[in-house]
């Protein structure tokens, strides 16, 4: 008979892959961070200072702003991804099961920011928001169960920020960024097929035969520092340049795995029990342009390079240093470059549209079901109302078109079946921000 706990572990592995994946911006990374940059796609974030958002974008642009300022914005976001079958091979021991629904589901991501002038040289700021996330749920008896079936990422990220004016042409930023990251991850384990490889027949039977399975969870979260530096050059009163830097973060998260369902004869081999999951979250550089054209037009511009290559494997291990589970992720670094234009047709109102082109990190040979994603394009539109000198409304809606992403994830050799397949995927965000001065 062969040992129980080795080939046991391995039918688990399918079901505790990397804490990873995305709804909208390369990999799991939220650029959602402001209405008013959502309706130019984000396009000149480093460089558009226009409200207190820029906290977040690059806090030089703090210098552009007179007085107190509050900005609060929301994003209801709603990714689509459902699997077109290509010929996958259910579990061994189990019914196959459906293509899984909608894995998207509607989400909010929130943010806050605030700004004041210590005096002429120097502002002070602090941004609440979310940089990255993830939600995804397939249907729990689909064919990929043993693959994934919930996934979930919630991160939140206090930014104070100091901006320092040097001269008329030249401001410098410096932020630090305290995050906190929690997660949960959930998908089935055969429990048949894991009884069938350790002791054939008679341990299958004992459990009670084909078709036995349960649901395995992971959860975790931790808390870690950050910093971003950023400088803004104002070459005329119309044109300016940003650049802006945001560190990498490194999380230990420590949490629990929790096994339902486990048949008496296989509980030594699955017992529930803290774990420890290492993740690093990457570092990012922008450049970004604004020109004011005239009194109507603005035009901006921004390339962004995020160095998700840091991402290479994801291990989630027992406190007594057993590994639970290794997944080979192999990112690559990405661009995202984004073009926006404003139109203001009067004091009151202003019209605004963007463009972007999002590389994806994911290599296709290392594609799972929990981050299906591609390259991305997004196409928004947005608009600013001010019912008063000290107040803007901004809204925004933003649709992301997705190269449909194949998928080739074979987990025959541990008892979870072979996904075989391509997804069709879309993003859609409405977004909404109130901007005030005092």
């Amino acid at each position: 008979m062969r040992n129980n706990k080795s080939v046991i572990g391995m039918a688990v592995a399918s079901a505790l892959l990397a804490m990873s994946g995305g709804v909208q911006a390369s990999g799991f990374a939220l650029i959602e961070q402001s209405a008013s940059g959502m309706g130019n796609a984000f396009a000149g974030g480093a460089a558009g200072a226009e409200d207190a958002s820029t906290v977040f974008f690059n806090p030089a642009g703090m210098s552009r702003i007179d007085g107190n300022q509050v900005a609060v914005a929301a994003h209801a976001i709603k990714p689509s991804s459902k699997l077109k079958d290509g010929g996958s091979t259910g579990a061994a021991l189990q019914t196959a099961g459906g293509n899984g629904g909608d894995a998207g589901d509607w989400a909010v991501v929130p943010n806050a920011y605030a700004t004041t002038r210590i005096n002429e040289v120097l502002h002070f700021g602090i941004g609440v928001n979310a940089p990255f996330g993830l939600q995804t749920k397939y249907n729990s008896d689909w064919i990929g169960r043993f693959q994934a079936v919930k996934s979930k990422i919630e991160t939140i990220n206090v930014n104070p920020s100091l901006a320092y004016q040097v001269n008329d042409q030249l401001t410098l930023g410096l932020g630090l960024d305290y995050q906190h990251i929690k997660g949960k991850l959930t998908g089935m384990v055969n429990y048949s097929a894991a009884a069938f490889n350790a002791g054939g027949l008679p341990l299958l039977g004992a459990i009670g035969g084909a078709g036995v399975e349960g649901l395995s969870t992971v959860t975790g979260n931790d808390s870690a520092w950050g910093y971003n530096v950023g400088a803004l050059f104002e070459f005329t009163p119309q044109t300016r340049a940003g650049l802006h830097y945001r560190s990498q973060i490194d999380y230990t998260l420590k949490g629990n795995v929790a096994f339902d369902n486990v048949p008496a004869q296989l509980a030594g081999a699955l017992p529930n029990g803290a774990v420890t999951l290492n993740i690093t979250m990457p570092e990012s550089f922008s450049i970004s342009g604004f020109h004011q054209l005239n009194e109507q037009w603005d035009v901006m511009a921004d390339a962004t390079r995020t160095n998700w290559s840091v991402f290479k494997d994801l291990k989630i291990d027992r406190t007594s240093g057993t590994n639970l589970t290794t997944v080979n992720e192999n990112w690559k670094d990405t661009w995202r470059f984004a073009l926006g234009a404003n139109h203001h047709y009067n004091s009151q109102w202003t019209a605004r549209a963007g463009v972007a082109y999002d590389q994806t990190p994911i290599r296709d040979a290392f594609r799972t079901a929990r981050i299906p994603g591609n390259d991305r394009t997004w196409v928004t539109l947005g608009g600013q109302y001010k019912p008063a000198s000290a107040t803007a409304i901004d809204f925004a809606y933003a649709h992301i078109f997705l190269s449909d992403p194949s998928i080739a994830q074979d987990a025959s050799a541990t008892g979870g079946g072979n996904l075989v397949g391509s997804y069709k995927e879309s993003v859609d965000i409405i977004s909404v921000q109130l901007t005030q001065n005092f």
